[in-house]
């Protein structure tokens, strides 16, 4: 574990990425947050034992090992991944789950095989509508509850990734060694690690962590009635500079990343008047399909005081983030620009 992490939990690892480390296009793969609802193996499986099964409604049921899939035509992507519950705490209402501030997000250049190059291979049945992941991962906790997820076949055909490797790497243990499922643009709770079982299905996976939560719904819903959490929501956050930092007057650069999970960030603007008036951001870096693109803005200050900046972004459908968080039980996916705002003081 790097100590610069911020962890909210050991067992199950939960810990987010420091926010000096989100000024980069890349986020290093021993910084980039974790999210686990199990136990993390303890060492790397030997790959001549791993297997990937494919199985339910398709017309062959396959058993691939490691060596077939890297001989299979490579696919390499950019992502954009973020946990469900980031920035839950920021919200003004206390929700429940692990109290993540900005770092539960990075974005990494992933490398491995479409999805549907495998389900092509097993042909599918005239009722496959859904796609199940599993996991070799251990449950924890007394319900011994497995971490099983699924997503509509048309997600899985169009945009869904098998990686096995990070950031030019082979897949780190703790984000899934060997193999992982990345639904590209959707939160990380549909990316499951440890990838050894896939299912192809009429109905989508019931349980725990489909029907209880990782949907939006509030007190007193029943939370099988909530919206299913998919796309990340349309974002943008100051990476730069840091909350109650103090700062020499002149020009102060102000960084920040935005994203819009399957939709393109097409502006940033900025605000330091609490939205009265808008000025817009300069794009830097990269422009990849599901990752975030970093911006910045030179701001000049005279005089010294505190000075509170706030980021707005818009996305490829004209839509803009909204001013405030919509809040729900759970706390997901807190876009507010509000609740993002960050408040320095120049001497």
């Amino acid at each position: 574990m790097n100590e610069s992490m911020r962890v909210m939990s050991e067992r199950p690892l939960n810990a987010e990425t420091p926010k000096p480390c989100l000024k980069s296009w890349i986020t290093a793969n021993k910084v980039f947050f974790d999210r686990n609802q199990g136990e993390i193996p303890e060492k790397e499986i030997e790959l001549a034992e791993w297997l990937l099964a494919i199985d339910g409604e398709v017309e062959v049921p396959l058993s691939i090992d490691f060596e077939t899939l890297l001989r299979m035509p490579k696919a390499i992507a950019a992502n954009t991944l973020e946990c469900s519950g980031n920035s839950r705490s920021l919200l003004a209402r206390k929700a429940s789950g692990n109290p993540w501030t900005t770092g539960g997000v990075g974005n990494a250049v992933w490398g491995g095989v479409w999805l549907r190059d495998l389900l092509a291979q097993a042909g599918l049945a005239p009722y496959a509508r859904h796609v199940a992941f599993e996991g070799f991962d251990k449950p924890l906790g007394k319900a011994q509850i497995k971490f099983i997820r699924s997503i509509p076949l048309e997600k899985a055909m169009s945009s869904t990734l098998l990686a096995y490797e990070m950031n030019g790497e082979p897949l780190p243990l703790k984000h899934g060694f060997p193999l992982r499922a990345l639904a590209l643009g959707w939160t990380g709770a549909n990316c499951v690690k440890w990838l050894n079982k896939i299912t192809v299905m009429k109905e989508p996976v019931t349980g725990f962590f489909m029907d209880e939560v990782y949907r939006i719904f509030n007190e007193g819903q029943d939370p099988k009635t909530g919206a299913v959490v998919t796309s990340l929501s349309l974002k943008s956050i100051i990476t730069q500079p840091e909350v109650d930092e103090i700062l020499p007057m002149g020009s102060i650069t102000i960084l920040g990343a935005a994203y819009a999970g399957e939709k393109h960030v097409e502006k940033v603007e900025i605000s330091t008047d609490d939205g009265n008036t808008w000025r817009p951001a300069t794009f830097i870096g990269p422009d990849e399909p599901f990752a975030w693109r970093q911006w910045q803005y030179v701001y000049s200050v005279s005089q010294p005081g505190s000075y509170t900046i706030i980021s707005r972004a818009t996305d490829s459908d004209g839509r803009q983030q909204p001013m405030q968080a919509t809040w729900n039980k759970l706390g997901y996916g807190n876009n507010g620009v509000r609740e993002h705002r960050v408040t320095f003081r120049v001497r």
